[in-house]
């Protein structure tokens, strides 16, 4: 999956992996046992620092953030590297290694003005030229995941603290497009070799790493030269991958660990544990796509009739245990780039679906679909149950190496589900545009949708028509058949109370503030 946005993986598909990584933890644990000597107990070490013992679901493959991408990790390696933005409670973009930014008159040039004194953890400079470096880096490197978020960038002049962005058109999502998600910085100087980076980050971010496992723990400290060090009151980490989904609450009563993401399947359990469950709202929207380009899906009344086939409130009911909400787009209820006008469009109509497979010319059970995933997962099953009822056969096929395929565009049917954009344009175009790494069916992209999101780039953020023309450019999108929305779900984070309240930045992790008990 590297190189591409992360869909979540279903947590049965996880559990070989985490019986491998924690084989590995064990052998491994004579080398880590001195670093490891205080972990007992809830939220303290033997010398009384404050310590997040996290059990991730996201173990990053990558730590070089280039590789790794904008996909759901970026919350883990938000604990190395900063960026020039990041988002606040409401979901714009605020200041981060940049305090201040401003756009030329013509909206296709913008300047960040970094802060002054701040360095890596290797004790180069953060300045205009080490963005410039983590842009280029982004756009041309081989193995990067990034490139294509980063077109409208046309080169960057570095002055001192200054970085200017000269953009190949107007482009007013620039502050939005670059925090966490798709311009996490590293030191340049380590960026020199990204294979050494992959697996000893070098960021200016809120911690060091001082220990790294790959794909089983990492061991952090709070970095006293973060620009905001004086309100991250945790003084180390200790980042491990989530072991088998039964373990994790059991991990979180007994003081193994004190912050985890679980499934929303685990968060009654968790709560009779008396553990909080913290709802993080986000973008996540799970989606069946469709390839145009092959076979049944080239005829547009076949694609209709799998979108009224598709019962979304089944998906809610047997997935997310409450969680969750049927949608039929690629953001949740509420969020502002929601199209309300499109909210029914394609409703639950089985007989609907069975007249457009008669008008296509099939007879029931004439259509055989291969539904190629990359695990097993739940959601399949209810789509080959669904669009039997309409006399469409699907076999599921797992590929561990799907990625290959879909990205390349040669599947004819999948599964796949987001996190997301900060940049509601950059999900926009992620999904509908041409070259989407999410459309399927590229280069194909509905009529009128390269229009519709070229104004909403060229409509400033606190413009008050920005919604509008934002919802306007989800509903163009919205016309692509390459894509069928099923269901959004909120993030869910299990934690002992000695954590107190995280800040509710939509799909972000800010320890801004958060404290444990114990800490100063």
């Amino acid at each position: 999956m590297s190189g591409r946005l992360t869909p979540r993986r279903p947590r049965s598909a996880l559990r070989s992996g985490r019986l491998r990584a924690a084989a590995l933890g064990t052998a491994l644990a004579t080398v880590l046992v001195p670093a490891l000597s205080a972990c007992g107990g809830d939220a303290s070490t033997a010398g009384g620092s404050a310590t997040l013992k996290w059990a991730s679901s996201y173990f990053p493959t990558h730590w070089d953030p280039v590789v790794s991408g904008s996909g759901a990790q970026f919350r883990e390696l938000a604990l190395v590297y900063a960026s020039l933005t990041r988002t606040d409670a409401t979901g714009k973009a605020v200041p981060d290694l940049a305090k201040s930014w401003e756009y030329n008159a013509k909206g296709d040039q913008i300047t960040f003005h970094l802060r002054s004194g701040l360095k890596f953890s290797d004790g180069t400079p953060v300045d205009a030229t080490a963005v410039k470096a983590a842009i280029v880096r982004a756009q041309k490197q081989k193995n990067s995941a990034l490139f294509g978020d980063l077109t409208s960038i046309k080169s960057v002049d570095a002055n001192g603290l200054d970085a200017v962005l000269h953009l190949s058109q107007v482009d007013y999502q620039i502050p939005q497009l670059l925090g966490e998600r798709v311009l996490q910085i590293a030191s340049p100087k380590a960026a020199a070799s990204p294979t050494k980076l992959d697996q000893s980050p070098v960021g200016a971010g809120p911690f060091i790493v001082t220990q790294l496992v790959p794909g089983t723990k990492v061991l952090l400290k709070k970095n006293p030269d973060y620009w905001d060090a004086k309100d991250i009151h945790i003084d180390n980490v200790e980042l491990t991958s989530a072991p088998d989904a039964a373990t994790v609450v059991s991990g979180l009563q007994t003081g193994v660990y004190n912050f985890a993401d679980i499934a929303p399947s685990q968060a009654e359990a968790a709560k009779k544990a008396g553990l909080d469950v913290f709802v993080q709202p986000g973008f996540n929207a799970a989606n069946l796509s469709l390839n145009v380009n092959k076979a049944p899906f080239n005829n547009a009344k076949v694609v209709d009739a799998v979108r009224y086939a598709i019962n979304r409130q089944e998906f809610v009911d047997k997935l997310t245990f409450g969680y969750g909400s049927a949608t039929n787009q690629p953001f949740p209820k509420g969020y502002v780039a929601y199209d309300p006008q499109s909210a029914n469009d394609y409703a639950y109509d089985p007989a609907k679906s069975k007249q457009l497979l008669s008008e296509a010319g099939y007879k029931s059970g004439q259509i055989k679909l291969n539904l190629v995933i990359p695990a097993e997962d739940p959601q399949a099953e209810i789509v080959q149950a669904q669009l039997a009822k309409v006399g469409i056969t699907v076999t599921i096929k797992v590929d561990k190496n799907w990625a290959t395929p879909f990205f390349a565009k040669d599947l004819t049917f999948s599964l796949y589900g987001t996190t997301g954009r900060d940049s509601a344009a950059q999900t926009l175009t992620a999904h509908f545009g041409p070259n989407g790494p999410l459309n399927l069916s590229s280069p194909y992209e509905p009529s009128g949708f390269e229009a519709a999101i070229a104004k909403v780039r060229q409509t400033p953020l606190d413009s008050p028509d920005y919604t509008t023309v934002l919802q306007a450019a989800t509903r163009a999108g919205l016309q692509s058949k390459a894509l069928v929305f099923t269901y959004s779900s909120p993030n869910l984070i299990a934690k002992s109370k000695s954590i107190s309240a995280l800040p509710k930045n939509p799909a972000h992790i800010d320890w801004t503030g958060v404290t444990i008990s114990g800490s100063n």
